[in-house]
């Protein structure tokens, strides 16, 4: 369970550096993002998390709207993941009081 915990975490933490890399480029690149060659990368890197929030949340909310909520979730995600390594780890180590 352990291991699994560990690749869901690393596979949240490059989805969020991708998100982020594209959030700065977006502030630093401007109108000329799209013919960047990183901004391409990042979204291609970005496109299996933010794909389904496009196709789960209303078309009121913009593209750029699409982003921070999928930022937004993934981040909640990791949290939740570490918080449970934090508890298995505990668990494994043989301390009793782990959960609560």
């Amino acid at each position: 369970m352990l291991i699994f915990l560990n690749a869901l975490q690393v596979v949240l933490y490059v989805a969020l550096l991708s998100l982020m890399g594209q959030g700065v480029l977006y502030v630093l690149a401007g109108a000329k993002r799209e013919n960047n060659f990183f901004y391409t990368m990042l979204r291609v890197i970005g496109r299996p998390f933010t794909a389904p929030m496009r196709w789960i949340v209303p078309k009121v909310f913009s593209d750029q709207q699409v982003g921070v909520l999928t930022f937004v979730l993934l981040l909640v995600f990791s949290f939740v993941v570490f918080v449970e390594r934090g508890f298995l780890l505990c668990e494994q180590l043989g301390h009793t009081g782990c959960r609560g």
